[in-house]
């Protein structure tokens, strides 16, 4: 896989986060999680909701539906998922993103 994040963010807690193919890198708060990832394998995600979550696109694509919304993002791309709000979704393999959990312990370091 490519590293898309620089030596700093790679140097940052690994996330113990249960998806295949992922690289995940974690900066705690105390009150919210920013994740930092990178997919090598497509994935797909079942249906779930927690706290709101804001990503931001930095490579590949995603499939998301929100609120049974469904939009495909790309590079360049934001997407905002409040909190509660059931979603799903299709990661591509290449995709890497930058996220904001609004809460402190959505996932914890490996």
């Amino acid at each position: 896989m490519k590293n898309v994040f620089p030596e700093p963010i790679r140097n940052l807690p690994v996330a113990d986060i249960p998806l295949k193919g992922i690289q995940a890198y974690l900066s705690q708060c105390d009150g919210h999680q920013v994740i930092f990832m990178e997919f090598a394998e497509d994935v797909d995600l079942p249906e779930h909701a927690h706290a709101a979550q804001v990503g931001f696109v930095l490579e590949g694509e995603i499939d998301l539906v929100i609120d049974g919304n469904e939009q495909t993002y790309i590079k360049g791309d934001r997407y905002y998922i409040p909190a509660g709000v059931a979603h799903s979704g299709r990661i591509r393999a290449g995709y890497a993103d930058i996220t904001f959990f609004n809460e402190p312990d959505r996932y914890r370091v490996k």
